[in-house]
């Protein structure tokens, strides 16, 4: 026991060191969800060239340990693996939990013993499939996110579990000299701020991938609005942007550099919206498929019954079919230039995007390529 506890100190002086230098990270990296579910990825699907990572969702938790999330799972990681022939630089992460599955963190993180077991399980995987980190979506420490268990007590564990993931990446990482990263999904509210230890947590973490969509849901919110505001629009009843959660991780102690700035690949549609300001800010019922990707929306919607008005205030755009009175809340070109525009300004981290299927053409891609192009590479 003496030596392990001397092992353990080793690494935690080499940790605070790997901390004191992971303050800032390049800026303006592009990283993709990929979320294949029980399908095959098939070359040419992924533009590895205008990405910088890759964050493979999901892989699950049972009985404590981190597992496979679905049966193509290794031959998707191999494939993933085999684009960094076309871009070297380019990182693969998996991501564990989301919406779905965030019902065994709580249990998982609880002790010390617990979280070895995960960790040690963790690094397995990273090992047989050669991947280059890990992402944590649990959704969410301290809440019950999707009905799932939560502990009041989360709020320090999630804290732990990071701090323990990264003094055993930095172990690895002296033995094979591969650098291992590790990130999280944070959920955008001051909930989520109000349930982790923020400054203490984002010490332990290359980026902070802040989730800045989903303000407005039309199985929550009995009124329309934008789901994935940039600026904040005086007219809205629940006064939220993405810009003030940028803010509001800042002032909780996570640097600028770390903040990676979500973007939805896919909108919300509301039905029995009354005409009036165009749908937006109206009382709206939810509709079967409100998850709308933004293929969908530009074949079935865009200029075919549906208008497309622009929010200035809030700098995002949103359909209204005033026939059907619907209204749709969605991301477009216009609006990935903004927000690259505002990543660039404030120098963010860079931007995330969930999820690559939703625009199998590569439109919103393409945008965020092009509104960074004019940085120098070495940024990217």
């Amino acid at each position: 026991m003496p030596r392990l506890c001397s092992l353990l100190a080793a690494l935690f002086v080499v940790l605070a060191a790997w901390c004191a230098r992971a303050s800032s990270v390049p800026a303006e990296a592009v990283v993709a969800y990929v979320f294949s579910e029980n399908n095959i990825l098939q070359p040419g699907q992924i533009d590895a060239r205008a990405l910088t990572r890759i964050n493979y969702a999901f892989a699950n938790i049972a009985n404590g340990r981190m597992v496979a999330g679905f049966a193509g799972d290794p031959q998707n990681f191999s494939f993933l693996a085999s684009l960094k022939q076309q871009n070297p630089d380019l990182t693969v992460l998996v991501s564990v939990g989301g919406w779905l599955w965030s019902t065994n963190f709580s249990d998982m993180a609880l002790t010390l013993q617990s979280r070895a077991v995960f960790i040690e399980s963790v690094m397995n995987f990273l090992s047989q499939y050669k991947l280059d980190g890990l992402d944590i979506d649990w959704e969410y420490p301290g809440m019950p996110g999707a009905g799932h268990p939560f502990r009041s007590v989360d709020k320090q564990n999630f804290t732990l579990l990071l701090k323990e993931l990264r003094a055993r990446f930095i172990a690895e990482t002296a033995k094979t000299h591969k650098r291992l990263y590790l990130t999280f999904a944070a959920g955008a509210s001051d909930e989520f701020l109000a349930n982790t230890e923020m400054k203490k947590a984002q010490q332990y973490v290359d980026t902070v991938n802040l989730m800045a969509y989903d303000y407005y849901e039309p199985g929550s919110d009995l009124v329309t609005g934008n789901h994935a505001p940039l600026f904040t629009n005086p007219s809205d009843p629940k006064k939220i942007s993405a810009a003030d959660s940028v803010a509001a991780f800042e002032k909780a102690g996570v640097p600028a550099a770390k903040i990676i700035l979500g973007m939805p690949f896919y909108g919300h549609t509301w039905a029995q919206v009354p005409n009036t300001n165009h749908g937006l800010f109206q009382p709206g019922k939810p509709i079967p498929n409100a998850y709308a990707p933004y293929s969908v929306i530009v074949s079935t919607m865009l200029d075919r019954g549906y208008t497309r008005f622009w929010d200035e205030k809030a700098s995002v755009p949103y359909l209204y079919n005033a026939e059907k009175q619907i209204f749709v809340s969605y991301e477009d070109p216009q609006s990935i230039a903004a927000k690259c525009e505002y990543v660039d300004a404030h120098h963010l981290g860079g931007v995330m995007f969930w999820e690559y299927s939703n625009d199998p053409s590569a439109t919103l891609l393409h945008a965020i390529d092009d509104s960074l192009q004019k940085h120098a590479p070495g940024k990217r």
